[in-house]
């Protein structure tokens, strides 16, 4: 019995030794192609535009005048739009790719594996890794963690139980 336990305990620890590392990488987030619905027509305008228009143009298009709290924040959200597009039109920022990009969702194999198999030394191990998918692997290995608890009780509810 020790055998087996040992070997599977092996297996699982080499199975996870083989992840696969996620992409780092995302598809750029270019400023152009995320719109913005504008005055009560619904004309649309791009990131990119929003970030470069001045204060005229656009009460022009929303057809209503900005009072002096209106154009200060107006003016103070653009400057952090144009830090965070770079010459190329694309979203640098990391915030404001949290609000058009939202990376990797639904069910994260990476995560529920550490959660499930390397228990809460796992989803500590998720916490550490930093890219674009943190949230979702820490969710999922506090998932795996869970299933993974509420299986070993289980299994030794039942293993005490045939014991008797």
């Amino acid at each position: 019995m020790k055998k087996v336990f040992t070997s599977v305990i092996a297996l699982l620890v080499l199975t996870v030794s083989f992840a696969a590392k996620p992409n780092s990488n995302p598809t750029p987030l270019y400023a152009s192609q995320i719109m913005f619905p504008v005055g009560k027509a619904g004309q649309k305008i791009s990131l990119l535009e929003l970030s470069t228009i001045s204060k005229v143009n656009l009460e022009k298009i929303t057809g209503k005048k900005m009072s002096g709290a209106e154009s200060f924040a107006f003016k103070s959200a653009q400057r952090k739009m144009n830090r965070g597009i770079n010459n190329e039109g694309v979203v640098t920022s990391k915030r404001m790719k949290k609000m058009f990009y939202a990376g990797e969702t639904g069910f994260h194999f990476g995560g529920f594996a550490l959660g499930f198999f390397v228990g809460l030394t796992g989803v500590l191990i998720a916490y550490l890794i930093k890219d674009d998918f943190k949230r979702n692997r820490v969710k999922w290995a506090w998932i795996g963690f869970g299933i993974g608890l509420v299986l070993a009780i289980i299994f030794l509810a039942a293993f005490y139980s045939s014991g008797n």
